[in-house]
């Protein structure tokens, strides 16, 4: 019962005109400002971690922005999910990063996708779906009935898969890759476990990075190149935004590698940076055994 409610509530958002969405959530990033929540306060710790050259009224102004911005991109997903992919594709400026990505397939060995929770990121379904097929890795959700709407959204476009965090979704990626597809992975989630993992400067700060990417890019010789979907503001709505990774994201240094992915999704993040997802809490694993939210 609570699933089937939890599709007719998505669903009723997915119709909702996005004016009426993007209003919904500044009110709602305002509340989650004005009420003590788990997410300001991650939100909050975060900011103060990576920003320490900005002054208590900065900070202060970043962490309303974000949660506001935050609220729209999650109310924004159930549009994405079940809306037309040439709608969704005539709201976005893509620039050249098309082309970039098509020249980089030409090249016969895939293109390592990383993209980054900025922005809507859910409108690469439709964007990977014009440009070639493409295999996403996921971690399935931790609520109950989600897992199968997402999958549905994702899916729809029709050239897209996605495959779950384990040891057949690595192969089904190995395998897109050698047929010179695209594969998606976001790469700023905290690993389970420091087994496939290091820890890597993110914002000058400690951050446990996976080396997944490093193992696709040094393995496959695939390139590795960084995406975002961002609000404008105006029209076009959003902005496709993206460049190549440098050559140090395939070193056989894991260490060197990760700071280089991380130094790609900073490259991004820095460039919208109220669209960037600072509720989550990225650095709650830390080389001393520390957990900067714990206090809070």
């Amino acid at each position: 019962m609570r699933t089937r409610l939890l599709r007719y509530f998505i669903r009723f958002l997915s119709v909702l005109p996005l004016p009426m969405l993007r209003g919904t959530g500044r009110v709602i990033g305002w509340l989650a400002y004005r009420i003590p929540n788990r997410e300001r306060e991650n939100a909050r710790v975060n900011i103060e971690l990576c920003f320490p050259d900005l002054n208590e009224k900065e900070k202060d102004a970043l962490l309303r922005a974000t949660l506001k911005e935050n609220a729209i991109t999650l109310l924004e997903m159930p549009s994405v999910w079940y809306g037309n992919t040439e709608s969704w594709l005539r709201r976005l400026d893509m620039g050249r990063v098309p082309d970039e990505i098509r020249e980089l397939m030409s090249r016969g060995k895939g293109v390592v996708v990383a993209m980054p929770h900025l922005g809507n990121f859910e409108i690469s379904a439709h964007f990977f779906g014009s440009i070639g097929k493409a295999t996403g890795l996921y971690r399935p959700p931790r609520k109950e009935g989600l897992e199968s709407v997402m999958l549905e959204g994702r899916n729809r476009p029709g050239q897209n898969r996605m495959v779950p965090t384990d040891r057949h979704g690595i192969k089904a990626l190995y395998e897109a890759l050698a047929n010179g597809e695209l594969i998606v992975i976001l790469p700023d989630q905290q690993p389970k476990s420091e087994k496939g993992a290091v820890f890597a400067p993110f914002f000058g700060v400690p951050a446990l990075t996976m080396t997944l990417v490093n193992r696709f890019a040094r393995k496959t010789g695939a390139p590795v190149y960084f995406i975002s979907f961002v609000r404008t503001g105006g029209r076009p709505e959003y902005r496709v935004i993206g460049h190549l990774a440098e050559a140090a994201i395939a070193d056989r240094d894991a260490q060197l590698a990760a700071t280089e992915l991380n130094a790609g999704v900073e490259k991004l993040a820095r460039q919208y940076l109220s669209q960037y997802q600072w509720p989550y809490r990225r650095f709650r694993a830390q080389p001393d055994g520390s957990n900067p939210y714990a206090k809070r």
